[in-house]
Order: C-alpha cells, then sequence, then structure tokens
C-alpha cells in the first residue's frame, strides 16, 4: 500500500471513530432522559396507587355506614 493509501484509511477509521463517538454520546443522553422519565413515571404510579387505595378505602367506609343505616332503620 502506498503512503496516500494509508492516510486515506487512517482518515476514514478517524471519521467512523468520530462517528461512534457521537453516537455513543447522544445514546448515553437519551439513556439518562428515559431513566429520569422512568423515575418519574414510576413516583406518579406510587403516588397514584396510594390515591386509589384511600379512594378505595373511603368508599368501602361509606358502604359500610350505609349499610349500618340500613340495619338501624
Amino acid at each position: 500500500m502506498t503512503q496516500p493509501d494509508v492516510l486515506a484509511q487512517l482518515q476514514r477509521l478517524t471519521s467512523r471513530v468520530d462517528a461512534l463517538i457521537e453516537r455513543v454520546r447522544v445514546l448515553s443522553d437519551e439513556n439518562r432522559s428515559l431513566r429520569q422519565q422512568q423515575e418519574t413515571i414510576t413516583g406518579e404510579r406510587a403516588q397514584l396507587l396510594s390515591k386509589n387505595e384511600q379512594a378505595r378505602s373511603r368508599v368501602e367506609a361509606m358502604i359500610a355506614r350505609l349499610k349500618s343505616l340500613e340495619q338501624h332503620t
């Protein structure tokens, strides 16, 4: 191989490595963002489950009170 061929191959390889480095950076940023979104969604889900459980308890308590009132009349 001649020196210009080697230099051209080296330049192509350098370009590919640079492109791969950029791709890794983009994917890393994307991954970080997705992890933050997942944490947010997980927290929101836990809050919704808690609110749902509180609502269920209140409804069950109301039903029990209504049944109790019904039996006393």
